[in-house]
């Protein structure tokens, strides 16, 4: 495979600072207390909310689509508590550090969820673990990973290779290890972990450039990755959907459940599990609709 161009020289100077950038800022916050970070990202997703005038005016047309029967003004109000929601995971994980010392206070993993996952690891087949933009996914992973639970996640590269290894620092030092889904070697470590009997995370909600299939999300057809069918079809591993919802300013809590298979064979089953597990992720957003990533254009490819 031929090696991928350098970009050019401009465009490498502004990805250096903006590393340099970026590595300063959560330099400083990270050093502020974690209760006062949260406070500090709710307000600048206030101010985020008011100022990034194209996220929030997809995040209004996603909520359009999705709640047609919910007035303008509480379509808002959700834009709003949204932005607002994601500054505050933002920050509180600048501050992960104390958050990893404290994580049971932080996250609440409910007994009941954390037996039926102890249960489908169990089984020694991997865990295909399916979860979206919703709550703190991070925390989601890190959490399992923190308690000493074999954790892989599949994740995209950032464009610039110093943030790729930050993020993957960063995962790391949770007991999570990243699999870039780019990678020629992605799809062998996918299998890998899962005959070792891991926890195998994908994240399922958003309209990206990988093979799909369109299911209904929101009443609506949406191109939908369909890889964790694949992989769950194609090894046995048991399946699960699960999420970390805000509960409070300080709190999140855990909640996980297994997925049946549905009946069927061929390419109609891999449609149906994948519906199933958007289902399952609809169902999530739904019980907390301010905490899921709605400037994201859900919607942008039309079914084919």
């Amino acid at each position: 495979m031929a090696d991928t161009p350098l970009p050019p020289p401009w465009k490498r100077a502004r990805r250096a600072v903006r590393y340099g950038l970026v590595r300063a800022l959560v330099g400083v916050l990270s050093l502020l207390p974690v209760r006062w970070a949260s406070g500090l990202g709710a307000f600048v997703g206030a101010v985020g909310s008011v100022l990034a005038r194209g996220e929030r005016r997809k995040a209004l047309a996603s909520l359009a689509r999705a709640f047609p029967e919910k007035p303008e003004a509480e379509r808002v109000a959700l834009m709003r508590a949204c932005f607002r929601h994601l500054g505050r995971m933002a920050l509180e994980l600048v501050c992960v550090r104390q958050l990893d010392a404290r994580i049971d206070e932080w996250v609440d993993w409910t007994s009941e969820s954390r037996a039926a996952f102890d249960e489908c690891l169990g089984r020694k087949k991997g865990v295909v673990f399916v979860t979206g933009h919703v709550g703190n996914w991070e925390l989601l992973a890190r959490r399992a990973g923190l308690a000493g639970y074999p954790v892989f996640t599949i994740a995209r590269e950032a464009s610039d290779e110093r943030t790729t290894a930050l993020i993957e620092s960063f995962r790391s030092t949770g007991g999570v290890k990243p699999i870039w889904r780019g990678r020629a070697s992605a799809a062998k470590e996918m299998l890998r972990a899962l005959k070792r009997g891991s926890f195998l995370g994908l994240l399922i909600d958003q309209d990206t450039r990988v093979q799909s299939v369109w299911v209904p999300f929101f009443g609506h057809l949406a191109k939908t990755p369909r890889a964790a069918a694949d992989l769950a079809l194609r090894t046995g591993a048991a399946v699960m959907t699960g999420f970390c919802h805000r509960v409070g300013k300080h709190r999140y809590r855990i909640v996980m459940r297994e997925v049946q298979v549905p009946e069927g064979d061929g390419d109609a089953l891999v449609t149906a599990l994948t519906a199933k597990l958007t289902r399952g992720i609809e169902d999530a957003i739904r019980e907390h609709p301010e905490q899921w990533v709605w400037m994201h254009e859900r919607w942008k490819s039309p079914p084919g």
